[in-house]
């Protein structure tokens, strides 16, 4: 069986069995009144500024007691002080932002500045671990509490397939197929690793618990949801996406909103000039 012929029907299965319950596409105006959940999952087009203005938004308007970044490990959220959070500069060379590959810190900061009464927490896998999930699998790095976030369980075969799809449109079509299963396994390994930050989140403050991460780990089919309902399935959790072109469909999010897309260079240039 192809992947031509196969991803098809993993889409429109996964589909038909993975859309929430909600679905529902909202504007921005919404975001000062969302729905109350334990866990509220904010995603983002990383380089995209009105998300980011989108998520502060919703962080000031909910004022949970607690964020989780994806783009942050948890000996960086421990840097963060009051003082700190008061002084844009000094709070992003304090989490060594301009080093760490992620958009400028001008985007995320009012994020911070909205979220000044709550506790940080990171989510971010070290690359390292990262890395050795692609050769070794994300349970057998995640370690002891992979059951609890269902690591230790195979991905069915149209889910598979349409990740491992996915993978490959996201680096350009230049990976070689023997790489993309190991690209769905880090993905997992980072899911459980941020869903993992959830849970220390609640536990040490009681929730609600704001997550600032990308569109990818906010779906509830296989993201930051899924292994948290594995994990702690009496917890009521909101996913919203954001996306910068309109959307045919049900989407694997309980609500969604577009904005116009940012101005970028086509990311997959490098490659085409190889």
């Amino acid at each position: 069986m192809t992947l031509a012929s196969i991803l098809p029907r993993a889409a429109a299965a996964l589909a038909a069995l993975c859309v929430s319950a909600v679905a529902d596409e909202i504007d921005a105006t919404d975001l000062y009144d969302l729905p109350a959940a334990d866990v509220v999952i904010l995603g983002e087009v990383h380089d995209n500024p009105t998300h980011h203005a989108h998520q502060a938004l919703a962080i000031d308007a909910m004022k949970p007691r607690a964020i989780v970044f994806e783009m942050l490990t948890d000996r960086q959220a421990l840097r963060i002080t009051p003082a700190l959070l008061s002084d844009e500069a000094a709070l992003g060379r304090a989490l060594g932002w301009e080093d760490s590959g992620w958009p400028d810190f001008a985007m995320y900061y009012p994020i911070f500045a909205a979220g000044k009464d709550a506790a940080f927490f990171g989510g971010a896998i070290p690359g390292d671990e990262v890395r050795r999930a692609v050769s070794d699998g994300a349970a057998s790095v995640f370690g002891a509490a992979a059951p609890i976030f269902g690591l230790d369980n195979a991905l069915d075969e149209l889910q598979q397939v349409l990740r491992e799809a996915m993978q490959l449109s996201a680096h350009c079509d230049a990976l070689p197929a023997s790489v993309l299963p190991g690209m769905v396994e880090a993905q997992r390994l980072r899911d459980a690793g941020l869903a993992r930050a959830v849970l220390a989140a609640m536990a040490e403050t009681g929730g609600p618990v704001a997550v600032i991460t990308g569109n990818g780990h906010a779906r509830r089919d296989w993201g930051i949801p899924a292994a948290l309902e594995a994990a702690a399935p009496d917890l009521s959790i909101l996913s919203i996406g954001q996306f910068e072109t309109s959307r045919d469909g049900p989407q694997p999010f309980d609500l969604w909103l577009v904005t116009d897309p940012e101005p970028r260079e086509d990311p997959c240039i490098a490659f085409k000039s190889r």
